[in-house]
């Protein structure tokens, strides 16, 4: 590979600029919103949501930190504060004493349908009201390729 890196064009900057803009931005809103309606940070919700999918509202901690987006020391910090607030339990694992393992509660479903409300809303304003279906399908499959570019 050369150390010569092709340099983006002014339309390519232009596309970046922007793409980094709504990643930075984003995140900030979304978490503005949640703190308003559910008194919770957007990590948090996002580790609730990421569990509420998952089969029996359980999963493995070091799984939750991956789909989160968090390493495993910031998730044991916010699954501390969710566990205290009755939103999560966290218990060894029966078939690896060595994982731990983390469950909805009632109290984190309650949080959700607190949270959810407002976050689609926000989210189908910010997002989806701007976009034709078919724009909506192309930004699904791009954000998709770029992720598996980034998890490769």
């Amino acid at each position: 590979m050369s150390d010569e890196a092709p340099w983006l064009d002014d339309e390519e900057m232009a596309t970046w600029l922007a793409f980094v803009r709504v990643v930075m931005r984003l995140p900030s809103a979304l978490d503005g919103q949640v703190r308003n309606d559910a008194d919770i940070s957007y990590f948090e919700y996002s580790v609730l949501v990421v569990l509420e999918h998952a089969d029996d509202q359980t999963m493995r901690m070091s799984d939750l930190a991956f789909l989160c987006n968090g390493s495993l020391s910031r998730l044991s910090h916010v699954a501390r504060r969710l566990e205290n607030d009755g939103l999560i339990r966290r218990f060894a694992c029966p078939t690896d004493g060595r994982s731990t393992l983390a469950a909805l509660t009632d109290g984190g479903r309650e949080k959700l349908s607190q949270a959810a409300p407002g976050h689609v809303k926000l989210v189908r304003a910010f997002v989806f009201d701007e976009l034709t279906r078919d724009e909506m399908r192309q930004l699904g499959e791009l954000s998709e390729r770029i992720l598996a570019r980034i998890q490769s």
